[in-house]
């Protein structure tokens, strides 16, 4: 078994630097690279590409970062685990296969398949399993003939399967961002599948590293303290065979790995933390630890798990209508204005009504809509959008866009043309049961049908967690105002149209004042207008977190949304500009967490034992001292 193996991403989305993949492999020592490329719609534009294309639906990017890579991976056996498959993941060991050929560096491809399930909707519908949307219990018939894509998340246990052939490369369709990662630790250190503590520690590793380098500084609160961002290293990890592990990333890189970059990451896209469920275990965030191990190195451990459910999550999408954006700049002075004066002339003399249609003032208050500060800025651009089933609706307001702007208030520009008609492909999320998807692996060795792992030992009931105690701030007590951000740090990530925002005390004796000041209510208030549903808080205390979820907050959500942040990702920015009143005590505990942030915390130093006294006790006799043994 191995004492340690290093895990390197190289990439967290369809889009990410390409040339990260050959960086991770060359500026230092690294066992497996991963890099994840699907998201929810990103599954739907590759089926549209297979169509075309049977040799298509796949992240052709991969296979460019492969071939620019090759020469490091067969000198130094680095291996490489990646979703890039898509839809297509046969087709893409095809491709890595001849591209390595080409170049006289044959190496091993396995190629895991099995999650699409477009062609298998008929059977499973005949069979019962319905595929009704999980979140609010809609009907799959309603959609069922506008279905572009529907595949099964697969997690670790067939990758770990692909990596027993010795394949050095291993491509997978809709497999987790967390499984590419946990592959990898149970192939090396021989994790069972009811080692359910190891699994959710695995697991809590993928959601750190699965977004690049947002863990390391990347889209980070107090990005002002982060250092050459033009040269960002990209995330490791050295895990050990208990579970624990360090992040951290090539030396002299730049960026920053501590325990606030690293918790910021761990409430991104967060739900219930006591429940982040996967096909390989549902891990229990509330359990885990953070200490700063050294620069740029940040040691995690204490993870607990439990069994994953008896059911896989399906990711499906479909035809939803159609939509566009047009823009047109407005120059100052009066910019503002100038801008909503516009939008009104245009959808009067547009005179149409659509499903949903959207105005945006950009550098005004598109991200934060009411929230934003009045300001009177020198230009804005000016955003307009429609959504609708009928194109002929859209292709009228297309034509209308660069029509108007003679004809209103003066300094105004078309910028990006004639708005094109575009499809709105919605997301469906579902379940399906684990026994009627089967992963196929393709290999060397050929192709054979995987069943799924069966645990052996019942997992123990988990104790309760011990009480967090933390310490009370010293200093003034008497009130004063200060925005949010000067207490708190946070990120904020997006599940359809539910945004997650998750927020940490800058200190421990932060954290009760931010318990009772932020509630849901409180949370609720400050996006009226934003957040058209409820409000959940989830208490993360050992992360100094609280996080919550916004439901209904992101216009739809996905490519279904005309917001211009349809991700949520500017909307923690929005609470932590909140104003708030704390004690002047919190502001103090703050800047001393600040300057703590990235440094070691001193270890207690045990007492010294006291020599034996040379004194003699009253009323005792003195024993003459040992003379010295010469040598």
């Amino acid at each position: 078994m191995a004492e340690m193996i290093r895990i390197a991403n190289a990439g967290g989305y369809w889009g990410d630097d390409l040339s990260q993949f050959r960086r991770q492999v060359e500026l230092g020592p690294v066992d497996v690279v991963t890099l994840d490329f699907l998201a929810e719609i990103t599954m739907s534009i590759m089926q549209k590409q297979r169509a075309r294309d049977p040799r298509a639906g796949f992240a052709r990017d991969f296979v460019a970062q492969v071939e620019q890579t090759l020469d490091l991976l067969v000198k130094r056996g680095t291996r490489a685990i990646s979703n890039a498959g898509g839809v297509n993941p046969l087709a893409c060991r095809g491709a890595l296969l001849e591209m390595a050929q080409l170049h006289g560096h044959p190496i091993e491809v396995a190629a895991v398949a099995g999650d699409d399930l477009v062609g298998r909707l008929g059977e499973l519908h005949a069979t019962a399993v319905t595929l009704d949307n999980m979140e609010d219990g809609s009907a799959f018939a309603g959609i069922r003939d506008r279905v572009s894509s529907a595949n099964a998340y697969f997690g670790a246990w067939p990758v770990v399967e692909a990596l027993r052939t010795g394949a050095q490369i291993v491509v997978t369709g809709r497999c987790t961002d967390t499984g590419i990662t946990l592959a990898p630790m149970i192939h090396a250190f021989g994790w069972r599948p009811d080692d359910w503590d190891r699994l959710a520690a695995g697991i809590v590793a993928g959601h750190i590293i699965e977004c690049g380098a947002q863990s390391t500084g990347g889209n980070f609160t107090d990005w002002r303290r982060i250092r050459r961002y033009e040269d960002i290293g990209y995330p490791l990890l050295e895990v050990f065979p208990d579970g624990s592990f360090i992040v951290t990333k090539h030396a002299g890189t730049g960026g920053a790995v501590t325990v606030r970059t690293v918790r910021e990451q761990l409430v991104y896209e967060m739900g219930d933390p006591r429940a982040y469920i996967t096909p390989d275990v549902i891990a229990d965030f509330g359990s885990v630890r953070l200490e700063q191990a050294g620069r740029d190195r940040v040691r995690v451990w204490g993870a607990r798990g439990r069994p994953a459910p008896e059911t896989l999550k399906v990711s499906a999408s479909y035809f939803d209508g159609w939509k566009a954006s047009g823009t047109l700049i407005i120059s100052g002075p009066d910019a503002a204005d100038k801008a909503r004066a516009f939008a009104e002339l245009f959808w009067k003399r547009l005179g149409l009504e659509f499903t949903e249609r959207l105005t945006e003032r950009v550098g005004h208050s598109a991200c934060w809509g009411p929230l934003a500060p009045p300001t009177d800025p020198p230009e804005v651009l000016l955003r307009l959008s429609v959504r609708d089933s009928d194109r002929t609706k859209i292709e009228r307001f297309s034509k209308m866009v660069p029509a108007v702007i003679l004809s209103g208030p003066p300094g105004v520009a078309v910028t990006g043309g004639r708005p094109e008609a575009q499809e709105v492909v919605a997301y469906w999320p579902a379940l399906v049961p684990r026994d009627r998807v089967k992963p196929r692996l393709v290999s060397r060795d050929g192709e054979r049908t995987l069943d799924w792992p069966t645990p052996v030992v019942e997992p123990r009931r988990a104790g309760p967690l011990p009480r967090e105690r933390f310490p009370r701030a010293r200093g003034a007590a008497k009130p004063v105002a200060v925005p949010l951000v000067a207490l708190a740090h946070g990120r904020s990530g997006d599940k359809g149209d539910t945004a997650n925002i998750g927020v940490i005390a800058r200190a421990p004796e932060i954290y009760p004042w931010l318990r009772r000041t932020l509630t849901a209510a409180a949370v609720k208030r400050r996006f009226k207008g934003l957040c058209r549903g409820r409000v959940e808080r989830y208490e993360v205390p050992n992360l100094l977190a609280l996080n919550f979820l916004l439901h209904e907050s992101l216009g739809g959500g996905g490519t279904v949304s005309l917001r211009l942040d349809a991700q949520g990702k500017t909307l923690a920015h929005a609470l932590l500009a909140m104003e708030v009143r704390a004690p002047r005590a919190l502001l103090e505990a703050a800047a001393r967490g600040d300057r703590a942030d990235g440094r070691t915390a001193p270890r207690a130093v045990p007492p010294r034992r006291p020599r034996p006294s040379r004194r003699v006790p009253t009323g005792r006799r003195a024993r003459p001292a040992p003379r010295a043994r010469k040598r």
